[in-house]
């Protein structure tokens, strides 16, 4: 079929013609057919992220930049998850340029997917529309289910007027979008490890039993690495490399591995990093041993008091709810970002104030602006999250905030602040006047 002719076909032949070996939920999100009043609207849009106008494709700067357009909608860093759109025809405000919209124009900007300078090749449609009474090349890209994307081996990426080159970190997060599509991060295997690095003792002693039905573990006949396997602590039976959920979990120093899986707490007297701190601890060891002893920790710091002249019956007070800070703490373990980090999750305490921030901002469907909403939940360590169940950490998902915000209501302190962002998520939690 000439490319030329591709603005001929119906949305969903368009969709197959166009991107038959990627997954049916792009595939679905192509066959909406975007109206001639949607794409007015965008024109008309100027402060869209997910627009750009060219007035024709002549010039190797234009055509450099149209490609780069490209890359940054297929990366949708804002991640919006929606198409984004490149207007050939079109002036900057918007209005047509009076380009003629020829076959070989449409043949030009349909090479941009296969050409190999855009990598992995992008999902795009090229369609001729008539738009504000004029035509115009329409080229409809779809967000990567594989980024980060490159053009020329450079990731651009666009965050409202910013069109740029992602940094390291940036880069991460593109990764991350990749990964969650394909098998977690918390089950990679961790190649410099080895069975020696992983508790016997705690495992058979404190997960297992956990994890299994006692008749089921005592029916079952298979071997260690077998039962390693089957809790993707290690990769497979005949290959027992050891995964980033194995050495967390079950780590006789994870730390070794895996620098940042720590908590780091500073009891601070005042209301400033810069004022005294009155006792520090690096918790370090295994997850389990590390949220023991930060309870611990917390329980040692909590003064509490008993009210017995206000009331007919005793009450006990306490400057913060401790189950609010265990909620807290674990979602901070549970939610970071353990790859390419050494930053731990810390925990810092004011005479005012506690905060917990956890290296790694929202994951999946979970955003800056959507963050602490009840039901809106994803897992960037979800085999992890299962672990924390089993050793008892978690009694049910999701609901580690709404949790907080009620145990701090009831403990009459004032409301618990949340503060995402793309690098960290700090939460604080204000004492009790």
């Amino acid at each position: 079929m000439p490319v030329g002719h591709v603005h001929e076909l119906s949305p969903p032949d368009v969709a197959m013609a166009i991107a038959p070996r990627h997954g049916a939920s792009y595939t679905l999100a192509m066959m909406k057919h975007i109206s001639d009043a949607d794409l007015e609207a965008l024109l008309n849009d100027l402060e869209s992220d997910c627009v750009e106008r060219k007035e024709s494709f002549s010039g190797g700067s234009v055509r450099e930049k149209a490609r780069q357009a490209v890359c940054e909608f297929a990366n949708d860093f804002p991640n919006h998850n929606e198409p984004g759109i490149l207007f050939i025809g079109a002036k900057d405000d918007g209005t047509p340029s009076g380009l003629p919209i020829t076959d070989d124009l449409l043949l030009q900007l349909a090479d941009m997917r296969s050409d190999g300078k855009i990598l992995p090749m992008p999902v795009l449609n090229v369609e001729k529309r008539h738009l504000k009474g004029a035509e115009m090349a329409v080229v409809t890209v779809l967000p990567s289910d594989m980024p980060p994307v490159r053009y020329d081996g450079r990731i651009w990426i666009r965050t409202g007027p910013r069109r740029a080159i992602a940094n390291a970190q940036e880069e991460r997060i593109l990764n991350e979008k990749r990964r969650h599509k394909d098998i977690p991060f918390d089950i990679n295997p961790v190649p410099s490890s080895s069975l020696a690095n992983l508790s016997r003792l705690f495992f058979e002693n404190d997960f297992l039993p956990a994890a299994f039905a006692p008749d089921i573990l005592e029916a079952n006949g298979r071997s260690y690495e077998e039962l390693l396997a089957s809790c993707k602590m290690i990769v497979a039976p005949d290959d027992p490399t050891p995964t980033v959920l194995g050495l967390l979990v079950l780590g006789i120093s994870p730390q070794d591995f895996i620098p940042g899986a720590e908590i780091q707490f500073l009891r601070i007297n005042g209301n400033e990093l810069s004022d005294d701190v009155i006792d520090i601890a690096e918790i370090r060891g295994n997850i389990s041993d590390q949220l023991k002893m930060l309870h611990e920790k917390i329980n040692a710091h909590n003064r509490i008091s008993v009210d017995v002249i206000s009331a007919p019956t005793h009450k006990i007070e306490s400057l913060y709810p401790t189950v609010a800070i265990d909620q807290l703490v674990y979602n901070a373990v549970l939610h970071r970002n353990y790859e390419n980090t050494n930053s731990p999750v810390r925990i810092y305490w004011f005479n005012d104030r506690i905060e917990i921030i956890s290296p790694g901002g929202p994951f999946g469907s979970v955003n800056c602006v959507n963050f602490g909403r009840p039901g809106i939940t994803d897992y960037r360590n979800p085999n992890l999250a299962s672990a924390l169940k089993t050793l008892g950490f978690i009694q049910q998902f999701g609901r580690g905030i709404i949790i907080a915000r009620k145990a701090m209501e009831r403990n009459d302190n004032p409301p618990l602040e949340l503060a995402p962002d793309i690098h960290f998520v700090v939460c604080t939690l204000r004492k009790k006047v």
